[in-house]
């Protein structure tokens, strides 16, 4: 299958690295690398492929699933979307926050299942606070800044958007930013109204809301109130109120007591549902997203007598029999197949012995003459 790869334009460098490497070791004429923006992007989806694969913001989705639709073109959709992470009060805070801060924290927080915000009752909301705050000086250091570990926001773009959701927000700690370096700390924000601009779309930076809820009846209204997320994520030592959370919402993916980590397992599918996206891929998932699934059925043209019962004219002989095909549960392995086989050969030897062999009458004294056998 040929393949052309359009790696985004944000990410210059990789998409050079791209364009050099892959020719090196792929068939040239297989495998393209074009790099661009939207002008190149927009010429590309007017072509004609049997399947495009995105990754990117829903708004762009839209756009990719509106031009696929003039070819009728499958997509695979792999967008994003407030994923929430909600803490039980029966947890270990210390490992819940370690492990959120880990996945919130990562690439500076430009990841697409990263926890966007958390939902926990307003009694731990303190707690959470001053853990994660510890963590955040155990994995970066006292001058974060400094860190090698510590990545910087992709472009000025973004960093300035990021900052615009800070705006009247309550900085629990962090705040620190650099705009020379796309420099944004890792933030924490307590007590967030659910109607400002930080809950209103994916955050994709190092900005961590914290919404608190009364209860866990609560927190899965205000999940279900939203755009299905692409991943979901529930802390608790109470496996039922885990499983109640996966059965009362939908998002594409869930981690339960961990982040990202659903992400990392090639046997299971990976991607969204609803505005987060559609489709999946990983490990078979990819090759089976990419494969058209085309049924073929080689039959014999021997035993045509078995397809009697399908041919006209019709009779009330071939109906019963029709229905008793149709509505018996046969087992569907082999043995089922073997015996569905031959009832269907019995049944056409006894639709052509009653079409040919006149009536007969039988008492306990005589059989009546039977008609000329065809």
């Amino acid at each position: 299958n040929a393949v052309i790869i359009k790696p985004s334009e944000l990410s210059e460098n990789t998409a050079k690295m791209l364009a050099k490497l892959l020719p090196q070791y792929l068939d040239q004429d297989l495998y393209i690398v074009i790099n661009g923006g939207v002008e190149e992007t927009t010429e590309l989806l007017k072509q004609r492929f049997d399947h495009i694969f995105y990754t990117g913001n829903t708004a762009v989705g839209k756009i990719v699933m509106e031009a696929a639709a003039k070819h009728l073109t499958p997509v695979t959709l792999e967008l994003g979307g407030k994923s929430p992470c909600y803490i039980d009060k029966d947890c270990d805070l210390d490992i819940v926050c370690r492990r959120i801060t880990w996945g919130k924290y990562m690439n500076c927080g430009q990841t697409c299942i990263a926890p966007d915000y958390i939902l926990c009752e307003a009694s731990l909301q303190n707690q959470i606070v001053w853990k994660i705050k510890e963590t955040v000086k155990e994995f970066y250091g006292e001058n974060i800044k400094e860190s090698p570990d510590y990545e910087r926001i992709i472009n000025l773009r973004h960093f300035k958007r990021i900052l615009s959701l800070l705006e009247g927000q309550k900085i629990a700690f962090g705040g620190e930013t650099d705009e020379a370096t796309r420099y944004i700390a890792p933030t924490v924000l307590t007590d967030v109204d659910p109607k400002t601009k930080v809950m209103q779309e994916e955050i994709f930076g190092p900005i961590l809301p914290i919404v608190p809820v009364k209860n866990v009846d609560e927190a899965i209204n205000f999940i279900n109130e939203r755009e299905k997320p692409l991943a979901l994520y529930v802390f608790s030592h109470n496996h039922k109120l885990i499983k109640r959370m996966i059965d009362e919402t939908s998002s594409g993916g869930v981690t339960g007591n961990d982040v990202i980590m659903h992400f990392m397992l090639n046997s299971f599918p990976f991607g969204g549902v609803g505005s987060s996206g559609m489709g999946a891929y990983h490990g078979k998932h990819s090759f089976d997203t990419f494969s058209h699934q085309r049924p073929c059925l080689l039959k014999s043209l021997k035993r045509e007598g078995a397809n009697k019962l399908r041919y006209p004219p019709n009779s009330q002989s071939k109906v019963d029999w029709g229905k008793f095909f149709l509505l018996k549960r046969f087992n569907k392995e082999k043995l089922g197949l073997l015996l569905l086989t031959f009832l269907g050969i019995v049944a056409a030897v006894l639709v052509k012995f009653t079409d040919c062999v006149g009536p007969v009458s039988r008492d306990e004294h005589q059989i009546s003459k039977p008609s000329p056998v065809c």
